[in-house]
């Protein structure tokens, strides 16, 4: 049976996956590109750089077959570009999902009222993360930017619009509806662009991409030999809900990259949330929507990456493991990776960074583990939320992937903590797995939706052993921790 080339451009590296008929993973080729900080708490990446890696991976792996099918591309969500629509060259670095510039105008739109717009409309909050001031502030940095855009001289589009206009040599402008309801400027209840939010934020509607499902017709790109139809798109996500097979309501996943994103499906219904959690589209198949609630955790694995870059701690993100299994029981270090502000359900962008709990034994270990930790509660605060919001969301059982996953001591520590199950699946490249079985479903090479959903399989399952009482007194000391970081 014919392949599926899965384009996995994420937030520190670009991957292409080649899946088999079976969608087992075939070739496998990744490039890491660079990460700009312009000043604290901005973050940019080259857009350029971004094209070349994923064009260099792509060449890398498509030679390994000469029977691919369909191209399904996920990507990392609410990163901005904006280019010209002549030239096709971006008129401003990207502008990365982790960025907090706008986090003064998202406070000047609060302060207004405007916030409860965006949520009516979006499902979303009035914050920095998302696209939208993004975009405002590239307008607005950019000399004539603003008269360009107006003039419909100018594109916007998150990563996969990007690389899909390139793909088709500026044939398509386009996008799925999991990445444009990760934008605040389209409404996820009736499935277009919002005129009311694009007015308020100076965002010529001319800039903005067709919307279609995640399983349609993109384009064709020749780019790498005779033409491929690019056939599935997604946010990383969504793509990781798609891939573990996370379709009936009641379902959770939670994702363990540079940050960490749980999603819980709650079906065709759109929940407000009450706890600051976000209202999202989980995926859009046949024209029909599927919501869900999603909470998101700004520092994860990244977390991993500061013990290793910042402090030299470690030499290999495996380490952390050994590490926090000698690490002194009486020392209850508390590590808060507010390193970008906080995420849900806090949304305190102003918020850095702090460890609380020093004594003279905490060393390395002591620090890997409260690293390891940090994570863990931070799920917690996301499934205690959705718990409130949502009574479909009742004690099931979590099901994780993404590279810290691969973690047991970080994955039992997680069970113990939320006191539930946790599902780790034998295939936990459930982000790139998902891209393709979209594509691959489309081109008719991949099984239907409830076929899939019975692929699904279990590596291993981590259950609670800590006890009641030991789980709350550390939860406890994580929310003390909580408060004292917050501004």
């Amino acid at each position: 049976m014919p392949h599926i080339l899965a384009i996995d451009q994420g937030t520190t590296s670009s991957r292409a996956i080649l899946f088999d008929g079976d969608m087992t993973i075939a070739h496998v080729a990744q490039e890491e590109f660079t990460q700009i900080y312009p000043q604290s708490g901005w973050v940019e990446h080259d857009p350029e750089e971004i094209w070349d890696s994923v064009v260099s991976v792509c060449s890398a792996v498509v030679t390994k077959a000469d029977d691919i099918a369909a191209i399904g591309i996920t990507n990392q969500r609410e990163t901005t570009i904006v280019w010209d629509r002549e030239t096709g060259k971006p008129i401003h670095n990207a502008i990365v999902w982790q960025d907090r510039r706008t986090a003064d105008f998202c406070e000047d739109l609060k302060a207004e009222g405007f916030e409860a717009e965006i949520t009516a409309r979006t499902g979303l909050l009035a914050d920095p993360y998302f696209s939208a001031t993004k975009v405002r502030y590239i307008l607005q940095a950019v000399e004539g930017a603003q008269e360009k855009a107006d003039a419909g001289q100018l594109l916007f589009g998150t990563v996969d619009s990007f690389l899909i206009w390139r793909m088709t040599n500026g044939k398509r402008h386009v996008t799925d509806a999991t990445n444009a309801a990760r934008t605040m400027l389209y409404n996820i209840r009736e499935g277009a662009w919002d005129e009311v939010i694009c007015k308020r934020l100076g965002i010529p509607m001319s800039m903005l991409p067709e919307v279609l499902d995640c399983a349609a017709d993109f384009g064709t790109t020749d780019m790498f030999g005779p033409e491929l139809p690019i056939l599935g798109v997604a946010g990383d996500q969504q793509a990781a809900t798609i891939g573990q097979a996370c379709f009936e309501p009641g379902m959770l996943k939670s994702t363990y990259g540079t940050g960490c994103f749980a999603l819980l499906n709650t079906g065709d219904e759109l929940v407000q949330s009450q706890n600051r959690m976000l209202g999202t589209i989980a995926y859009q198949l046949d024209g029909k929507t599927t919501y869900a609630l999603e909470g998101s955790i700004f520092i994860a694995g990244a977390v991993v990456q500061w013990l290793r870059d910042g402090l030299g701690i470690i030499k290999d993100a495996k380490e952390t493991q050994a590490l926090a299994e000698t690490a002194d029981p009486s020392v209850e270090l508390y590590l808060v990776p507010a390193f970008t502000g906080l995420g849900a359900p806090y949304w305190d962008a102003d918020a850095r960074g702090a460890v609380f709990g020093l004594t003279r034994n905490a060393g390395p270990a002591e620090f890997a583990r409260a690293a390891l930790e940090s994570v863990g509660f931070q799920t917690r605060d996301l499934l205690d939320a959705m718990k409130a919001d949502w009574n479909g969301a009742a004690e099931g059982t979590l099901r994780v992937d993404g590279g810290m996953s691969a973690s047991n001591w970080a994955m039992q520590f997680l069970a113990d903590v939320i006191g539930a199950k946790v599902d780790r699946p034998k295939v936990l490249e459930t982000t790139a797995l998902g891209a393709a079985w979209l594509a691959g479903m489309r081109a008719g090479v991949y099984p239907s939706q409830a076929e899939f959903a019975a692929t699904w399989a279990l590596d291993r399952q981590f259950t609670p052993q800590l006890n009641d009482a030991d789980k709350n007194r550390r939860y406890a000391g994580w929310k003390d921790a909580i408060r004292r970081t917050k501004s």
